[in-house]
């Protein structure tokens, strides 16, 4: 009985078997390490300013809130004055 092979197969074994691998460039590691630092430093200058500003709206609310005394009932001026009876 035959066996029936694989194009594919042969060819990965073929390259396999060659053992040329693509250049890696030396300075790969120290590349990927200041990528990862200025990445680093992105994320905690973003989530520095996001805290900065939920502590601004935060502020900006408490300031509305003593200063507008929004959870007392304002004078009832549901219906026009009547003038001339």
């Amino acid at each position: 009985m035959a066996q029936l092979v694989d194009p594919r197969e042969e060819q990965v074994r073929h390259l396999l078997e060659v053992g040329r691998q693509p250049p890696v460039p030396a300075d790969l590691a120290d590349t990927a390490a200041v990528h990862g630092h200025r990445l680093l430093r992105r994320r905690r200058a973003l989530r520095l300013a996001l805290l900065l500003l939920l502590l601004l709206a935060t502020a900006a609310l408490l300031g509305w809130l003593v200063t507008a005394d929004p959870w007392t009932a304002g004078t009832p001026e549901t219906t026009p004055p009547s003038y001339g009876w």
